[in-house]
C-alpha cells in the first residue's frame, strides 16, 4: 500500500442494515454481475489500481504486486469460502468489488475482526466518476445483507477521492491504525 508519512490510512466500516435505505435502487451500470473463479485475473488487474490509486502514479504490473504478500491475499486462493464479488462491465470489464475474510493472523489493511468481510474495489481510469464504485458497492452491500452480515469494512488512505464514495454509502472511521510493517 503507498502509504505517504503522515498520511495513514482509515479503516472504516458500515453497518448493513443502517446503509440499506441509503443505497441507490438503480446502478448507473447497466452489467453488474456477480464475479467467478473465471474473473481471476480482473480481479488481480483490479487489485493493483486499488493498489496505485494516486492520480499520475504509474500502476505497476500484476506480477509485481501479487509478490508483495500484504496485497495478494487480497485476491490469491480464491475464491475462498466466504468471498464475493461482482464485475462491472459495459463492452468490457470495468471494474470490479469483492469481499474476503482475513484471520486475526493474517489480516487486511482494513481488518476489524474474523466476522467482518474486507472490500477491495478497482474501477479502470476511464470508468471512474460514472457510477461504477457506486454500482459495485450497492451489490456488495446487497449481498452483505442476503448473507445475514452486519458489517463491511475497508480501508482508505484519507486523500483518495473515493473517500466521498465511502461517506455517501456510510461507511464510517472505526480508527486510524498505527503504521504497521508487511
Amino acid at each position: 500500500q503507498n502509504n505517504v508519512p503522515g498520511n495513514l490510512p482509515h479503516r472504516r466500516v458500515v453497518d448493513v442494515d443502517d446503509m440499506q435505505g441509503q443505497v441507490s435502487e438503480t446502478p448507473f451500470v447497466p452489467n453488474v454481475r456477480a464475479a467467478t473463479s473465471q474473473d481471476a485475473a480482473f480481479l488481480q488487474e483490479m487489485l493493483t489500481i486499488a493498489a496505485d490509486w494516486r492520480p499520475g502514479a504509474p500502476v505497476r504490473p500484476v506480477a509485481e504486486v501479487i509478490r508483495e504478500p500484504a496485497l495478494a491475499h487480497y485476491v490469491i486462493g480464491g475464491p475462498r469460502y466466504g468471498d464475493f464479488g461482482f464485475v462491472a462491465a459495459l463492452d468490457h470489464p470495468l471494474g470490479a468489488a469483492w469481499c474476503r475474510l482475513f484471520p486475526a493472523h493474517d489480516p487486511g489493511y482494513g481488518f476489524v475482526d474474523e466476522a467482518t468481510p474486507e472490500v477491495s474495489i478497482g474501477v479502470r481510469a476511464e470508468a471512474r466518476g460514472r457510477g461504477v464504485g457506486t454500482s459495485l458497492l450497492t451489490a456488495l452491500v446487497r449481498e452483505a445483507g442476503r448473507r445475514g452480515l452486519a458489517a463491511l469494512s475497508l480501508s482508505i488512505e484519507p486523500d483518495n477521492p473515493a473517500v466521498r464514495l465511502y461517506e455517501r454509502l456510510g461507511f464510517q472511521i472505526v480508527d486510524q491504525p498505527a503504521a504497521r510493517s508487511r
